[in-house]
């Protein structure tokens, strides 16, 4: 009873959605923003949410929060919308801009003089929507994904593209006709405009960290095959914390990053001052300015920490099955990718203890990479984004 109850009011909701988006008339000023499902305030759209802040400050600006992380909202000087409230409900249809990083639930239809900026959340790697031959994700299959998703682009009026490599997918992938703004991200002018030593020892202060060591920030992505169910992954740790204090303790400390989707709630109490656990830190680009290396795998954030030009390691134990059975990649990864790939714990602990050396034998396939994917980065790329879309 209780179930058929929700369903109701849930189809009552969103018939008032729609009759809202008709009958309301647009605010000319008034600018909704998404990060991660309303999880976050967080990487384009907080870049963006900013710039127009400080150079626009007669709009009237909202961040969509969703319930259980409206506390994190709360700490920052922002206008908070609790996701599919009805206030929600009243400012986005009101608002004459939607600008989000992740696709928006299927249902909510666009008002009519609606415009909605797509920023999207990195340069893909793995192979997205219509490009995709197979989806291992729950609750769906690849025929219904793929259709759901370009539903979805189709509202698209922008899209923003770091790069030229990423335009040329995005038009395919997500069958987009309409603006792309091939800007550089928005969210990479931090690191162009605060990679300085006292906004890092600030950095480092506000989370806590230690001051005398460096620090390694592991950032793996999910696995589409590994779940509890629809938005919930699966995540087993393979990196041996063990051998890496054995080796690193008295230098290092660890950052661990995992994808938001990840539901796991690591248990690292036994390496308490050696592997400090950031997976609900807000804002991803903090850690990078923050870490001497980068140890990924498939994620796209080893394009985004390239503009820093620091030392970058694949510790990819599960490559083949990745790429050729859950994703596909785009690019020849294991001959592009600007370090070594690794399979193991100890072959990535000697990789670490060489990274000088490994720096130079990358060093040229390393500023290869820089200028085919990061050449647009130079801390402009928000109001380039900002001024093309408020003209």
């Amino acid at each position: 009873m209780v179930k058929f109850l929700k369903s109701i009011l849930f189809k009552i909701y969103q018939v008032a959605f729609t009759i809202m988006g008709i009958l309301l008339p647009k605010d000319k000023k008034m600018i909704v923003f998404e990060s991660f499902l309303g999880k976050q305030y967080s990487d384009n759209p907080r870049a963006i949410y900013e710039y127009i802040q400080q150079k626009y400050p007669e709009y009237d600006l909202y961040w969509s929060a969703e319930g259980k992380s409206l506390e994190k909202f709360e700490r920052h000087d922002v206008q908070i919308l609790r996701r599919f409230s009805f206030r929600w409900m009243m400012k986005m249809n009101r608002a004459k801009y939607w600008v989000s990083n992740s696709r928006l639930p299927l249902w909510i239809p666009k008002p009519k003089q609606t415009i909605y900026v797509q920023t999207w959340h990195g340069t893909p790697l793995k192979r997205l929507a219509a490009d995709m031959d197979e989806v291992h994700m729950p609750g769906t299959n690849t025929e219904q994904y793929k259709r759901n998703f370009l539903a979805e682009s189709s509202k698209w009026d922008y899209l923003i593209s770091p790069n030229s490599y990423s335009t040329e997918i995005f038009q395919r992938a997500f069958q987009f006709n309409k603006t792309m703004l091939e800007t550089g991200y928005p969210r990479n002018d931090y690191l162009i405009t605060a990679n300085e030593p006292g906004e890092i020892e600030r950095l480092k202060k506000q989370i806590g960290l230690p001051l005398d060591k460096k620090i390694i920030l592991y950032a793996p992505t999910w696995r589409d095959n590994q779940f509890y169910g629809r938005g919930r992954y699966k995540f087993e740790l393979q990196l041996e914390l063990d051998k890496m204090r054995e080796s690193f303790g008295d230098e290092y400390i660890i950052l661990l990053r995992m994808h938001y989707l990840v539901a796991e709630h690591l248990n690292i109490e036994e390496y308490k001052e050696f592997v400090y656990d950031l997976s609900l830190h807000e804002d991803i680009r903090e850690l990078y300015l923050i870490s001497d290396v980068l140890i990924t795998d498939y994620s796209s954030v080893f394009f985004d920490y390239a503009n820093l030009k620091r030392p970058i390691l694949f510790y990819v134990y599960d490559i083949e099955e990745y790429r050729d059975t859950l994703r596909g990649f785009y690019v020849d990864f294991e001959k592009e990718a600007p370090g070594p790939l690794v399979k193991t714990t100890d072959a990535l602990i000697e990789q670490i203890k060489q990274l000088e050396h490994m720096q130079r034998t990358y060093q040229k396939k390393y500023d290869q990479f820089y200028e085919k994917y990061c050449r647009l980065e130079d801390g402009n790329a928000s109001a380039r984004v900002v001024e093309a879309i408020i003209k």
